[in-house]
């Protein structure tokens, strides 16, 4: 699903404000066995009990403190698995984005990164746990677009061992608005 997600149009409907993008990089977590997954091993928390829900919901959270980080529940209920948003190519609400992120110009600093996302389409900790078909945060197809995909290994999960080499890191080839490795 994370590499079928990649094209696709995400959109957010937040205190009247509408903003879109085209989702240009991802990255797969699955709860067991992934020690870079939250809810690994079927852990259960406060945090990750989203995760073990039917998919089509937000999971967000608030990562060093600073960046609150939109996922995308993927699996059945009770099987906690995720993928993590990690660009977007805005197309519509740019000065919206701008002044979100108070920026002045439209560049890949603006959306490429999961917490620039985030914050630019003005999601937070209060859309955990949204559906994803709903008039606040929807996907449509974008069937009209052509592109190839690249794999690597996710960013940031060094932490997780040979997790951390798994290839689920997916993104638009030769598009601007993507994460830096």
């Amino acid at each position: 699903l994370a590499k079928d997600l990649i094209g696709k149009k995400i959109f957010t409907c937040i205190d009247d404000q509408l903003t879109a993008g085209i989702i240009t990089e991802t990255e797969a977590y699955r709860g067991w066995g992934d020690k870079a997954c939250h809810a690994n091993e079927g852990k259960r928390t406060a945090r990750t009990e989203i995760m073990f829900h039917p998919g089509g919901v937000a999971y967000m959270y608030l990562c060093y403190g600073i960046h609150y980080l939109f996922n995308i529940v993927t699996h059945k209920e009770g099987e906690a698995a995720a993928v993590l948003v990690r660009a977007i190519e805005p197309t519509i609400g740019t000065e919206i984005m701008l002044q979100r992120r108070n920026k002045v110009k439209v560049n890949p600093a603006l959306t490429a990164g999961p917490g620039n996302v985030s914050q630019a389409l003005g999601l937070n900790r209060n859309h955990y746990g949204n559906s994803l078909v709903s008039d606040t945060i929807w996907l449509e197809p974008n069937p009209d677009l052509t592109f190839e995909i690249t794999t690597s290994t996710r960013i940031g999960v060094d932490y997780a061992g040979e997790d951390a080499l798994l290839p689920w890191r997916f993104y638009m080839k030769n598009n601007h608005f993507v994460t830096k490795k």
